[in-house]
């Protein structure tokens, strides 16, 4: 039985938003007003996500005839952007609904997504992430007309809160990789709260246990599965794109909050003979060099959901160089987000001053978030990748990471 959410007049009055992105941008701002606090305490954003839930943006992506909103990729991914820029954690748990109701669009047959399209849709349902194939833990084993998953997962960002997971298992015979769509709240399905790490606290990205765990024929995503086709590859390129987004976002809250201290904050340098700080022409300098870094990130991320919107309509007539054409601009955006947020996240302190640092102000959580994020995939090896294209026309291989 589906339980009754509140709108999100109900629980903020206040806001009279019509569009998908003007629904992000003004609960962003409500979520901006507690974000620090948050960031202190961890765990789960129980109030925030159900505010998502009573918007209807976790349908945003879906088509219309499943009762979605119709948002294309580049519309989703600025929602997800402005989440970032005030709450990285409530952005990424965002993010990744689309990417796991990606993942069931471009793994299974037809009469396994629309299904859950439209029970998505019309019952606000928050998707979570068991999906991660290095963690080998959890195996399957099969049956006459079942499987049974056991073992443990880990970064399963999402799964607390969630009604329904994505989950991997690895076959116990052959080692094959299994994907499945399961009620989170399925008998022998648990999901430990035992993320505590120094960014991104509120995704809860920790653990989830499955012990002789029932999954039926028709949950497994097995047709096409995933790379088997240039379409379902397009998958890890979307969870780049979508990473990619949320970094742009933290680097852009950063820096506006930079931009706020300094106007209104900070005090000039001693020796820099200027009546304000705003005056001085070293800040300037930084901020300049802010401004062109971030202007040039967004213009790379909107050209790449742009080619991605192209390759996604394609559906199955897309080809392996389109698919390719769209890994080298994601490639690109995200090398270019994750330099520029490190450098912003970084340097915002050196136009605040000292006094920026005051704990209660939590202004570092912009680089604890980013660097924690970027961590769970190597720069050094996407630019390996782009410097393979350069160099001799190669496109990356596709795989469930890129």
């Amino acid at each position: 039985m589906a339980i009754h959410q509140p709108s999100v007049h109900a629980l903020y009055p206040e806001l009279e938003p019509r569009t998908p992105l003007e629904i992000a941008r003004a609960l962003a701002k409500e979520f901006a007003l507690t974000a620090i606090e948050r960031d202190h305490l961890g765990g789960t954003p129980k109030e925030q996500r159900d505010a998502i839930r009573a918007s209807g943006l976790l349908a945003m992506a879906i088509p219309a005839q499943y009762g979605g909103l119709g948002a294309d990729w580049q519309q989703t991914l600025q929602a997800i952007r402005e989440f970032a820029k005030a709450d990285s954690s409530l952005a990424h748990v965002f993010g990744f609904q689309h990417l796991m109701l990606a993942t069931v669009r471009l793994f299974s047959q037809p009469d396994q997504w629309e299904r859950w399209f439209e029970q998505t849709a019309r019952l606000q349902w928050f998707w979570g992430n068991a999906l991660n194939p290095l963690d080998t833990r959890t195996v399957s084993r099969p049956f006459s007309h079942w499987r049974e998953f056991s073992g443990k997962k880990s970064f399963c960002s999402g799964a607390l809160d969630s009604e329904m997971l994505i989950a991997s298992a690895t076959e116990q015979s052959d080692g094959a990789l299994v994907i499945a769509a399961l009620p989170t709240g399925r008998s022998g399905i648990t999901v430990i709260q035992d993320w505590d790490n120094i960014g991104q606290r509120q995704t809860d990205s920790g653990s989830v246990n499955f012990e002789k765990v029932r999954v039926e024929t028709h949950e497994v995503l097995a047709d096409p599965g995933p790379l088997s086709t240039p379409f379902s590859c397009l998958r890890p390129l979307v969870a780049q794109l979508i990473l990619t987004n949320i970094y742009l976002g933290i680097a852009e809250g950063a820096f506006e909050d930079a931009r706020q201290y300094t106007l209104h904050e900070a005090r000039p340098w001693q020796g820099a003979d200027v009546a304000s700080t705003d005056a001085d022409p070293y800040i300037l300098g930084h901020y300049g060099d802010f401004w062109v870094g971030l202007e040039s990130t967004r213009a790379l991320c909107d050209l790449a959901a742009t080619r991605l919107d192209e390759a996604w309509s394609k559906g199955n007539l897309l080809s392996d160089v389109e698919r390719g054409h769209v890994a080298v601009s994601i490639s690109t955006a995200k090398v270019m987000a994750t330099r520029v947020g490190l450098d912003i996240t970084s340097r915002m302190f050196e136009v605040a001053g000292s006094r920026a640092t005051h704990a209660g102000l939590r202004l570092d959580r912009h680089w604890r978030n980013l660097r924690t994020h970027t961590l769970h995939d190597p720069l050094d090896y996407k630019i390996k990748e782009l410097g393979q294209w350069a160099l001799k026309q190669q496109y990356p291989t596709p795989t469930f990471y890129s």
